[in-house]
């Protein structure tokens, strides 16, 4: 019975999800889009830069003059042609858990083919010749960005108007650039501030249905995503006046923030490359003699919880904490994963962070589980004379339901009892998942013993009796430790319920336990650990209550 209530609120929880989606949402988003499309759009269109050939990493970097850049969580350099911010390695983040995995390479020089880059400056209405990234800047003041020393650079376009671009960055991976244009010429001369993202090519990764990994947009406090292959068939163009623009991975991201207050649109293009930029919308008159400047935050790094949430706060980003996919239950998922990393500053394992939220959400819904197992463990009571009344009326299936319901209501049962706290609980745990799947703090967190990593599925197996075989089987027959107590725990629990009274249905619910043992072995690790903890909690409950109600247990 308690597997059936949790088909029956999956399949709830599923029509609610997607009638929201279809209903209610999908309207407001396509509204959101036509208005966004709507505004007008008076500012120049960047032009697409000439692709040179591909050469390694080392040989880009060497190829061409850098300022180099440093502070406690990333390394790299700035490439003096196109000022471009194009060699980012995060110091603190590794590719994966053996001791000599590489450290995370975020951005790339546009020659190699995992060229991933940021450019800012000026764009024109073709009036004035602005620098591009090929343009070769130079060094005006500065030989090395660190957060006490920052860099200015140089350009003159030889025909009276100078472009100055000064660099800072603070201890994580923000990066602030003042844009300053002298205008020595006898006339005014109309700019406008943009930034610019180029990838080269999409991510090789696996790509995940409750994830996205690509263009990333909050324009007026609404958040906009779009696919790679979407934006490969078609140019998406907006408007805004707040808001950041970025192409986003799962763990890290590289993004653009407009300066505060001015109005711009927003590009995501595909041409031989992947771009998501901005423009002004408003030109910037710089008048003869006179300067002007522009100031742009540039986010080239590792998506923590706080750092983000920091950043959106302090320099005023709109919505910044969306960089992270927060999900569906952003409200549930985001406050839970508080919860969880206070627990795990006192505990310092977030293995026994998860169990510790387990026990919590246990004991928020004790009383409604407790209704929902004492009228199960009722259930149980009744169902030898349901099983009568079934014999009973074998030919009349009519008269068999009318019989039972009418038991249930002399025996004060709900059979659907059982259901709602399952239903309830479901957010709680496609949050948990949620939480585990994205956050960064989540990633190569350990457990103990052979839980390397609670982001990643259980790495044992049975089917090479977990180790102790020299054969590493394919993905599919991964079936570790912790999925197999999970599947146990399972089969105790459901031994504790009443059996459905059709026979055909009894043996689909026996082996429930064996299809969610392997549904849930490439699951991550920490959210096996925490549906196996719960239902180890579960049947202590329900053994307690059949106790009570003098129910024979099985």
């Amino acid at each position: 019975m308690e597997n059936k209530n949790i088909i029956i609120a999956v399949t709830l929880s599923m029509l609610i999800l997607l009638g929201w989606s279809y209903f209610i949402d999908a309207p407001q988003q396509a509204k959101k889009k036509v208005e966004l499309q709507n505004q007008k759009i008076s500012s120049p269109t960047l032009q697409a830069q000439s692709q040179s050939k591909i050469v390694s990493r080392s040989e880009a970097i060497k190829g061409e003059s850098r300022i180099n850049i440093e502070n406690n969580n990333l390394i790299g350099s700035i490439s003096l042609k196109g000022a471009l911010i194009d060699d980012i390695t995060l110091k603190n983040y590794r590719e994966d858990i053996s001791k000599d995995s590489k450290e995370i390479v975020l951005l790339n020089p546009k020659k190699t083919l995992e060229g991933y880059f940021v450019e800012s400056g000026w764009a024109t209405k073709g009036d004035v010749r602005v620098p591009d990234n090929n343009s070769v800047w130079q060094v005006r003041e500065g030989r090395k960005l660190t957060p006490n020393t920052p860099v200015t650079l140089q350009w003159n376009n030889g025909e009276g108007v100078t472009f100055i671009k000064k660099i800072e960055v603070d201890d994580k991976y923000l990066f602030k650039i003042t844009e300053t244009v002298r205008n020595d010429k006898a006339k005014a001369i109309e700019l406008y501030s943009y930034s610019q993202i180029t990838k080269n090519q999409e991510p090789t990764t696996k790509k995940f249905y409750i994830l996205h990994e690509g263009f990333i947009t909050v324009l007026n406090k609404n958040l906009k995503e779009e696919d790679f292959s979407d934006i490969k068939k078609e140019t998406k163009n907006y408007n805004g006046n707040s808001g950041w623009v970025g192409i986003t991975d799962k763990y890290w991201m590289a993004a653009a923030v407009p300066e505060f207050g001015k109005s711009f649109k927003v590009e995501f293009s595909y041409k031989d490359t992947y771009k998501a930029n901005y423009v002004a919308t408003d030109a910037t008159v710089i008048s003869p003699q006179k300067s002007a400047s522009s100031n742009i935050k540039i986010f080239a790094g590792a998506k923590d919880v706080k750092t983000i949430d920091d950043y959106a706060e302090k320099e005023k980003i709109d919505r910044f904490d969306l960089s992270i996919d927060w999900g569906w239950f952003y409200f549930i998922t985001k406050p839970l994963f508080f919860v969880m990393d206070y627990i795990y500053k006192v505990v310092g394992n977030f293995g026994i962070a998860i169990i510790v939220i387990t026990f919590l959400v246990r004991i928020i819904f004790f009383p409604l589980a407790n209704y929902s197992y004492r009228s199960m463990a009722k259930m149980k009571v009744l169902q030898p004379e349901m099983l009568r009344i079934k014999e009973l009326y074998k030919d009349d299936a009519r008269k068999t339901q009318q019989e039972i319901m009418s038991l249930y209501k002399r025996e004060n049962v709900n059979p659907l009892s059982g259901c709602l706290p399952i239903l309830i609980q479901i957010p709680i745990f496609f949050a948990v998942y949620k939480m585990l799947f994205v956050t960064l703090e989540m990633r190569q967190a350990p457990f103990f013993g052979w839980i390397k990593d609670l982001s990643a599925a259980d790495p044992t197996t049975i089917f090479n009796l977990f180790g102790l075989i020299p054969w590493s089987p394919p993905s599919f027959l991964m079936i570790g430790v912790w999925p197999i107590l999970m599947g146990v725990t399972m089969w105790f629990q459901q031994k504790l319920n009443p059996a459905p009274i059709d026979p055909i249905q009894a043996k689909i619910f026996q082996f429930f336990p064996i299809m969610l043992t392997v549904m849930l072995a490439s699951f991550p690790s920490g959210l096996v650990v925490y549906w196996t903890i719960s239902n180890v909690l579960t049947i202590g409950q329900q053994w307690f209550i059949m106790r009570q109600t003098k129910t024979k247990t099985v």
